[in-house]
């Protein structure tokens, strides 16, 4: 039985992406954008890729930039672990505005009598 040393799990592959999705508890889904030239006319498309990731502390929210490392299977498509939030998202929480508010801020025609 061969022991793992500190070195050899650091060269699992990592990528990063944006969290574009919270599943359900401790599961997140990134996506990852890359650039690829199209085979036959040459163009560079653009590309992405959504992974299903394992986020054991729940820390990340939608439009984060996080790293993300493969692992063993999680689950049935849980493949990768969040390892770290690079940079948080700007979120604006959702606030209930009535008609009375909005009537305020926009502005109507008025008809001369």
């Amino acid at each position: 039985m061969s022991t793992v040393t500190e070195g050899q799990r650091s060269k699992r592959r990592t990528q990063i992406g944006f969290v574009s999705s919270r599943s359900g508890d401790k599961s997140v889904k990134v996506t990852v954008a890359y650039k690829t030239p199209h085979p036959l006319y040459h163009k560079v498309v653009n590309r992405q890729t959504v992974l299903h990731v394992h986020d054991e502390k729940n820390e990340t929210k939608v439009g984060d930039k996080v790293e993300v490392m493969e692992t063993r299977p999680l689950s049935r498509l849980k493949r990768w672990r969040v390892v770290s939030v690079i940079q948080k998202g700007v979120t604006t929480d959702a606030v209930a505005i009535s008609e009375k508010d909005v009537a305020e801020l926009v502005p109507t025609k008025v008809t001369k009598a």
